[in-house]
Order: C-alpha cells, then sequence, then structure tokens
C-alpha cells in the first residue's frame, strides 16, 4: 500500500505530494502524520532550501477524509479537539519554518486542502483550479480555515466564503488574495519548478529572516514594525551571504 504523502528531494527542492489520488487526495490521519515528518525534514536538513506541496492526480486536495471524520463524531470532545490542532499544527509550522513553502494547486483545493494551500507562503494555481470552503453545505465548520483565510482576505470576503461555500476560479482567488500567481494549467509544473529554483538559489538566511520578519509584523503597530525590521536588517548585515553578495555585486 502507497504512503499517503511522498517526497523527493532534488537540487535544494524538497517535493511534497499528497499521494491518495483516488481520494482526492483527502487528508487523513496517517498524512497528517507524515506531513508534520517532511516538514521537521525540511527545518533540520540543510540540503533543503524550499518545500513544495503539490496533490497527486488531478486535484490538489479535497480536504479532510470524510470516512475518517464521519467516524470521529463517535470520540470524546477532547480527542477530536487533539485531533484537529495536530493538522492545525501543520498550518503553524509551514509559518513557522525558516524556508519558502510553496503550494501548487491543480484542480481542486477544499476545506482544510484550501487551508493548507493557503499556509503556504506562495501559492501558484493552474487557471483551470477552484478553491472553497464548502464546510458549511456539510454541516460542518471551517473553524481553523477561517483564521488562515482572514488575515488573506478580510472580514467579508471571508465570511462570504465560509457562510455560502461558493467556490473561486483561479483568478477570483488571486483577487480575493489566496492565490499569488495564475498560469495556465499545462504550464503549473514548470512555473512551480521555475520559482522554486529560483528559491532555491537564494540566500537561505535572508530568506529565512525575510519570512521571519514578514510574520512578525503582524499584530504590531507601524513604529513597533519599524524598530523589528531595524533589528532584523542590523542582523542581516553581519550574516557571511550579505557579506558575499554585495561583494560580487560591487564587483560587478
Amino acid at each position: 500500500m502507497s504512503q499517503p504523502v511522498v517526497t523527493s528531494l532534488d537540487k535544494g527542492i524538497l517535493s511534497v505530494t499528497l499521494n491518495r489520488a483516488e481520494k482526492r487526495n483527502a487528508i487523513n490521519a496517517a498524512s497528517v502524520e507524515l506531513l508534520h515528518q517532511f516538514l521537521e525534514q525540511a527545518d533540520l536538513d540543510a540540503d533543503v532550501r524550499v518545500v513544495v506541496i503539490r496533490g497527486a492526480g488531478k486535484d490538489f486536495c479535497a480536504g479532510a477524509d470524510l470516512d475518517e471524520l464521519l467516524a470521529s463524531a463517535d470520540q470524546a470532545p477532547d480527542q477530536n479537539e487533539a485531533s484537529a490542532y495536530r493538522l492545525g499544527q501543520i498550518f503553524e509550522r509551514i509559518r513557522s519554518l525558516p524556508k519558502p513553502v510553496l503550494a501548487l494547486v491543480q484542480g481542486r483545493a477544499l476545506a482544510g486542502g484550501a487551508g493548507l494551500a493557503t499556509a503556504c507562503d506562495l501559492v501558484l494555481a493552474g487557471d483551470t483550479a477552484q478553491l472553497g470552503y464548502p464546510e458549511i453545505q456539510r454541516g460542518f465548520v471551517p473553524a481553523m480555515v477561517a483564521t488562515l483565510l482572514q488575515r488573506a482576505t478580510g472580514e467579508k470576503i471571508a465570511l462570504d466564503l465560509i457562510l455560502t461555500g461558493r467556490l473561486l476560479n483561479a483568478e477570483e482567488a488571486r483577487m480575493a488574495g489566496l492565490v499569488s500567481r495564475v498560469v495556465p494549467a499545462g504550464e503549473l509544473e514548470k512555473e512551480g519548478n521555475a520559482l522554486a529554483l529560483r528559491l532555491a538559489g537564494s540566500s537561505a538566511t535572508a530568506l529565512a529572516l525575510t519570512k521571519r520578519v514578514f510574520f512578525e509584523q503582524e499584530g504590531k503597530s507601524f513604529g513597533e514594525g519599524i524598530r523589528l525590521g531595524a533589528r532584523v536588517n542590523a542582523v542581516a548585515r553581519s550574516t557571511p551571504d550579505f557579506r558575499t553578495s554585495i561583494a560580487s555585486f560591487l564587483k560587478a
């Protein structure tokens, strides 16, 4: 039986593939644990410069495995909270990872699958992709993904999406702030690989500091943000990558 998530490492790019195409890559408990494992690998392995998350087959991810979700209705609330939070920690882990995480979205990214995509730092979507949060149509609540969604889109768009469960096409998702770029569906892998290689070729320390300062700005006042930026600016000047890159630029 194949693993529900598989990886490969090439040229500094850790490719993480949701591997349940017959289930539209629905996320089950085993998938969650493997995602934790592979993000841990990405964090600790210096050979990993960037992470790319994609889905096998026609869809990125249909969300939670409904068979597993239905079975959980008979479990105690604390068990279900722990299980849900384990998935939510994937979103937290992606944000705290000091390396860029790129999602390549083809077909549908729904519910927790849309949450997984939008938790990534950059999202490339094929022009035939769809994103949405249809939990309300299944008598369920898009509880954790709402945290990501509101930050990405703002209150009114977020509420529209989670209260109606309507799906967005790729361009609508880009305009709403859920997608970074839209590319022709047939070019998604090519464009995604090109972007991943570009990121992998950048300074690892500069990328890590940029990602850190970007997310730590959240909730800070303007003045606090400027002061935080000044501290990170000072740290960046002391790194070997900075010295080498500036010296090379000045010699060019």
